[in-house]
């Protein structure tokens, strides 16, 4: 019988098989903000089924634990901790404590966020702050809590989610819309100033998404079935995103596979930009 050499990169066994391709992200880190529920809660689960361990962070303290509980006994490993985003003092707390507890964190996503309805002579400069806070800020302070360990071991993943609404104008949301921007030109520089650092940093901009928040929403109009109706047409494939949907991009961003991958604005909005 002829030897054969063996590609030492093939995978030698089932258990390489599945660390590659099933479990992406077995052995690594991740925080998640804003994750008790909707886009940070499908993070969460996706990252957990694909090995991480993951840290749940926010300001809802009852619904973070159960979320946390949940996703540890029905997929794996996932804690919870209180973080508000806007407490830059508290973000270097929960980084501290990240850190000594696992060493690294391999990933970060910046999903805490907020909004406001309502054209320039609708909203005061409040309802501008109050978003700054949480949109922007936080994006700055949890990334400025974590970069420096990243940097320094050379590898990391940061994946802000912001916006269509920061790619293209959106009617009556002028503040939403001006931190969402604001978040895209936080990533595109960040992801220019660390090239050569081994962190990466890309955004991922969603279209409208049937989280739990638009679900209550609808609920409150006068005739919701009509309003779903026409929140889902208003994207150009006839309906609205789901939060797996934003999951699977995140995951993408967040494997070692997505290596030439940084300073990116990964668009996902049922081709409503596409014609703007």
């Amino acid at each position: 019988m002829t030897n054969v050499e063996c590609d030492s990169t093939f995978p030698r066994s089932y258990l390489d098989i599945r660390r590659n391709y099933v479990m992406p992200l077995s052995g690594k880190t991740a925080l998640v903000t804003g994750a008790a529920s909707g886009i940070g809660a499908a993070i969460t689960k996706r990252f957990v089924e694909a090995g991480a361990f993951v840290y749940l962070t926010d300001i809802d303290v009852e619904a973070g634990r159960n979320m946390a509980s949940a996703v540890s006994k029905e997929r794996g490993r996932a804690a919870f901790l209180h973080l508000d985003v806007s407490d830059a003092a508290e973000c270097d707390k929960v980084a501290e404590q990240v850190l000594s507890e696992r060493g690294a964190l391999n990933i970060l996503v910046n999903n805490a966020g907020i909004g406001h309805v309502g054209t320039i002579l609708q909203t005061t400069a409040e309802d501008l702050d109050r978003l700054y806070a949480v949109n922007v800020r936080g994006v700055f302070n949890v990334s400025r809590s974590f970069i420096s360990s990243m940097v320094e071991r050379s590898s990391g993943s940061i994946i802000n989610i912001a916006s269509v609404g920061g790619v293209v104008g959106l009617s009556n949301r002028v503040a939403y819309a001006a931190t969402k921007f604001a978040v895209v030109g936080i990533t595109k520089s960040m992801a220019l100033d660390h090239a050569t650092d081994g962190v990466r940093i890309n955004c991922i901009c969603p279209g409208r998404v049937e989280t739990p928040f638009v679900k209550a929403r609808i609920s409150e109009y006068p005739d919701p079935e009509a309003a779903h109706r026409e929140m889902s047409m208003s994207q150009p494939v006839g309906r609205m995103g789901r939060p797996e949907e934003i999951a699977e991009a995140a995951l993408y961003l967040a494997r070692d596979e997505s290596s030439f991958v940084t300073g990116s604005s990964l668009v996902i909005d049922g081709a409503l930009s596409a014609g703007k």
